[in-house]
């Protein structure tokens, strides 16, 4: 079957295009003398930089001059001055009124156009399928009710299900009458309260209470609630605040006979403090806990009628303002750990702020241990601001100097290699001397080098000199461990790590040591806790007894650092953020997060809608579509909540669910610096279809047979598995099965949406449906590829994906979910996917300039075909777009009416072998250019490209007025010979030929074909081509 080319527009002698850009201004000027002046034209540049601004319809100004190009130092620098922005892409200078991103897919001269080419016997199969499948639903004529809009009509939303309090039954006609049942209520709380602080235990526990710091503010504190609406309150480490600030707060309103109508919650940032402090604040109290005091988590809670204060994730607070905007009953909420800034903590201060004037009764109390008041306070209008003092004695704090210094150890390379044994080898591959290194790592040796030792011993000097900040150091803890048990006074020593690996490797090395082990002298108890700040850790070696705190780097470091990091808001993905926006229905999201604490970029807001968009959660109008709504329920990224409802509506979930739940944890494949060969080898038994996602489905799925025999461990030692990531994973796929039937997207009958969970080919499709925006091309070279995204232009492989070992990739296409920036751009994981995947389960598709012209991704991605199979593929599109519509609307409707439809998507996606090709190329053709549809030339009457392909070419451009073609020839490894032809900025290549004579009139063939697209045809067609040429020239002079 013939092939259809992609046209390219031809540039002028000058080598100057003039395309505009859009919103923008294009500077473009012919190459002249001027050109080569040294002189930077400040005042020209201010000019035009002020024009710019004052133009409201101007957004950028664009140059592809030489002379800006050198002289973009100082364009930048007046750019800056004036309050723009500037970046140089290639060998274009962009000026502009908003941030730049890194790469611009519009302005790269050699982004790839891709061809699309299938053969006529699946297109026709293919079409019969679909032509059935349109006749049938012709003949149906079925009319469906719009189920959403019966949805959006409820005042409830899809399955959130997340109350916090249960509403108290009805039992009264009277306001009256309901008055005095909740007097009665509180009475009630009151006497039972009472009796509890008369009894021996409630008085011991009275006692206790009363040593708190907290509780010995308690009349300060409810003076300050009473008086304003906003409190912030700052309590050093072990004041009792998170326990005693909302008992207090719940003991005053019921002995003010308010219990019944009292209803406080409590956020933690995580669950496990949520539900731990929630037992401790009961068992102070007396009760079990599920009475006055409960604690909710996603999928886990307990609390009842009678519950009053609660405590539960600010995730979970956010998911109740889904149903209730105005959290209607609830009297007091406390934010805890407000200082941790995570991403849902700043998202709910906004949210709480406008609630806040719409509810002038209601009370909100900020706490933490380190808290910047005044940041807090200016945001909430000056709002008033409390400390209550530590209960702490004085800690004595040493740096790694100093422990270097008294305890004589010494640091070497070798000891301070950190083992965490087989399971978690690739821990210390991290830890490895690395050519490139990171950020933090230059910024501790800019540190250290500006550092004064010279108070030090040499020695101490010398191990300063090789520390190695990626290491934790798991000898040298050791080392201190012991010198306390065997020179210091008994007592307890906490010791932070920053992750369950880290505390259970650590475990087991202490357990190997003689005097660490002894259980008769030691005792050794893993404990998780959050990493707090600097101050929170040093503080709690003081809470008994006068302390030590013991910091395992120096000084100089920890007065380079920050003593709070950034916050979530500001360094992570907004998607997530901008659909619970949404779904509050706060308006514009733009203008919501610039009401934050501290914003974030306008540049990573807009990506965050554009990503949205893209992936089909909002329209262009920034308004939930139906497929937002699910996601906005799904507590995960949009592109994992995106791949599971696929899953759903295409009966292919169980697989989805394990590739989901693999994309969630950390990669289950080990690589043991020692055995890495042996590594690759295991790993590449499940990796034999260029996915590193479908690798991952089939480790699980041995994994999970080899369970059955009791032989999982085994399984995993020798296919160099993660045993912990395996069972994670299986534990995270019933979590995420339980959630997706919580919000009803699926019934308790299992076994139907697992009809075509063999189908690798579906598979592979839901992986492109879910993670796309996240693609880039494959284009071959001779031995090799390379790799190009949207977002970041070239882009490579990592070393530990499945498809960096292989030279070749026989699809044009990776999907991948993740991506690490260290000096270049990698691909942590990917999925190789043909056209047709992309076509049909990427984003949406609009018509380009063109018949047989399609776009995607606002113009990244463009296709090339016959306008028959373009057709073809957008019906198919807006049929399968309907399909899932209607599936979410209906999530149990069958989908047996849509079987045609089904049948001609997968004989598509089964059988389309990538037989199209790239080409690269500045700018489309115009109109005119694109209108002949006449062909030329067989290849195959006379030799390779025919005898006259080069002559024919050449009479064809120096008839319109170009100058001659330009061949040039490279001999391959394989000692043949490849040409490329080049005329005004056009370069098409040929096939590979024996000599270099027949593969230049390979390459003038393929010329030919591309303007005339490949048919017999004499003098007329060549002078008919000729005038739309000289046409086409003079449009651009």
């Amino acid at each position: 079957m013939s092939s259809s080319h992609i046209p390219i527009l031809a540039m002028n002698s000058h080598g100057v295009d003039h395309v505009a850009a859009e919103n923008g201004v294009n500077c473009d000027a012919e190459f002249g003398a001027s050109s080569l002046l040294s002189v930077f034209p400040s005042d020209e540049w201010r000019q035009k930089l002020s024009m710019l601004l004052d133009d409201k319809n101007r957004q950028e100004l664009i140059s592809r001059e030489k002379k800006d190009r050198r002289h973009f130092q100082q364009i930048e620098a007046l750019a800056t001055r004036m309050g723009l922005y500037s970046n140089m892409y290639a060998k274009v200078v962009v000026v502009s009124k908003v941030p730049l991103p890194n790469y611009r897919y519009d302005l790269d001269d050699k982004r790839p156009l891709r061809e699309v080419n299938l053969p006529n016997s699946l297109l026709r199969r293919v079409d019969g399928y679909l032509q059935e499948y349109l006749s049938q639903k012709s003949r149906m004529k079925e009319s469906f009710t719009d189920l959403w809009s019966a949805k959006q009509s409820n005042s409830g939303s899809i399955g959130t299900d997340e109350g916090l309090f249960d509403p108290h039954q009805s039992l009264a006609s009277s306001r009256a009458v309901g008055e005095k049942i909740l007097r009665q209520r509180s009475l009630q709380m009151r006497d039972q309260q009472r009796a509890w602080q008369e009894s021996p235990e409630g008085r011991r526990m009275l006692e206790f209470r009363s040593s708190l710091p907290a509780y010995k503010e308690k009349e300060a504190i409810l003076s300050a609630i009473s008086r304003n609406q906003v409190l912030i309150i700052s309590g050093e480490t072990g004041c009792g605040k998170t326990t005693q600030l909302p008992q207090v707060i719940l003991e005053s309103e019921i002995e003010s006979i308010r219990g019944a109508v009292c209803n406080i919650i409590c956020t933690q940032p995580r669950r496990i403090a949520a539900i731990s402090v929630s037992e401790r604040v009961a068992s102070e109290r007396g009760e079990k806990l599920g009475e006055s005091v409960g604690y909710k988590v996603r999928l886990e809670g307990m609390r009842g009628r009678d519950t009053h204060l609660l405590f539960c994730t600010t995730g979970i607070l956010l998911r109740r303002l889904l149903d209730d905007r105005n959290l209607k009953g609830v009297t007091h909420i406390t934010v805890d750990e407000i200082h941790e800034r995570g991403i849902n903590e700043d998202f709910l201060l906004v949210v709480l702020k406008d609630l806040l004037a719409c509810r002038p009764e209601l009370k909100l109390i900020l706490m933490s241990a380190t808290l910047d008041a005044e940041l807090f306070s200016s945001y909430f209008n000056g709002a008033a601001t409390m400390k209550i003092p530590g209960f702490t004695y004085p800690v004595r704090t040493h740096f790694l100097e100093d422990i270097l210094e008294m305890s004589g150890y010494r640091l070497t390379a070798d000891n301070q290699i950190d083992d965490y044994g087989q399971e978690r080898i690739w821990k210390m591959n991290k830890q490895a001397p690395r050519k490139r290194k990171s950020q933090i790592s230059s910024a501790v040796e800019d540190a250290l080098r500006a550092a004064d030792f010279n108070d030090y011993s040499l020695q101490t000097r010398e191990s300063l000199s090789c520390w190695n900040p990626d290491c934790i150091g798991f000898n040298l803890i050791q080392y201190i461990l012991c010198n306390i048990c065997e020179h210091e006074r008994p007592g307890a020593i906490l010791v932070f790590m920053m992750g369950w690996d880290d505390i259970n490797a650590l475990k087991e090395k202490l357990l190997t040591h003689p005097v660490l082990s002894d259980p008769s002298r030691v005792l050794l108890r893993m404990c998780h806790g959050s990493m707090d700040s600097l101050e929170q850790r040093r503080g709690r070696a003081g809470r008994v007894q006068p302390g030590e705190c013991y910091h395992l780097y120096p000084r100089c470091v920890y007065d380079a650092f920050a003593e709070s990091q950034l916050p979530e808001i500001l360094r992570t993905p907004l998607q997530s953020l901008c659909l619970q926006i949404k779904s509050l229905k706060l308006g514009s999201i733009s203008e919501f997060l610039s009401r934050a604490l501290q914003s974030p970029e306008l540049l990573a807001v807009q990506n965050a809608i554009e990503y949205l968009k893209i992936i089909g959660a909002l329209d262009e109008d920034e308004n939930l579509t139906i497929l937002g709504h699910n996601l906005t329920v799904l507590p995960m990224e949009p592109k994992l909540g995106k791949m599971l409802i696929f899953g759903v509506i295409f009966n292919c979930l169980d697989p989805i669910l394990t590739i989901v739940a693999g994309l969630s944890v950390r990669d289950p494949f080990l690589t043991p610096l020692d055995k890495k060969d042996l590594a690759e080898e295991a790993k590449s038994q499940f990796s034999n279809d260029y996915s590193d996602h479908l690798a991952i489905l089939r480790a699980y799925e041995g994994w999970k047979d080899a369970e059955i025999d009791f032989a999982g461990h085994e399984y995993c030692w020798k296919n160099f598995l993660s045993a912990q990531s395996m069972r994670v994973i299986d534990a995270l796929r019933m979590e995420f099965l339980s959630l997706l039937k919580d919000i009803g997207l699926v019934d308790s009958n299992k076994t139907c949406c697992n009809a075509w969970s063999y189908d690798k080919y579906l598979i592979r499709a839901a992986i492109c449906y879910g993670l796309y925006p996240g693609i880039c091309s494959v284009v071959h070279k001779d031995k090799s590829f390379s790799l190009k995204t949207m977002e970041d232009g070239k882009v490579f492989l990592h070393s530990n994906s499945v498809n960096a070992r292989d030279t070749r990739i026989l699809y044009p296409w990776l999907v991948f979910n993740e991506k690490i920036k260290v000096n270049s751009v990698f691909l942590r994981d990917s999925t190789a996917v043909p056209d047709s995947v992309v076509l049909l389960f990427g984003g949406s598709i609009s018509k380009g300039d063109t018949d047989g012209h399609l776009k995607m991704s606002r113009g990244y991605l463009e296709f090339f075909m016959k306008p028959a199979v373009a057709d073809m593929y957008q019906s198919i599109r807006k049929e399968l777009e309907n399909l899932i519509q209607r599936k979410l609307q209906s999530p149990l409707m069958s989908i047996h009416s849509f079987h045609e439809l089904l049948f001609a998507i997968r004989l598509l996606i089964c059988n389309d072998k990538c037989e199209g090709r790239f080409v690269f190329s500045s700018q489309l053709l115009k109109p005119s250019m694109m209108a002949l549809e006449q062909k030329l030339v067989s290849r195959t009457d006379s030799g390779p490209g025919g005898d006259n392909s080069k002559g024919q070419l050449q009479t064809l451009l120096t008839r319109a007025g170009y100058g001659a073609p330009f061949y040039i020839t490279k001999q391959l490894k394989n000692n043949q010979f490849q040409a490329t032809v080049e005329f005004n900025g056009v370069q098409i290549m040929g096939h590979p030929y024996n000599n270099k004579k027949n593969a230049e009139k390979d390459a003038a063939a393929e010329a030919l074909q591309w303007l005339m697209d490949r048919r017999q045809t004499g003098n007329e067609d060549v002078n008919h081509m000729t005038m739309l040429l000289k046409k086409s020239k003079k449009d651009h002079n």
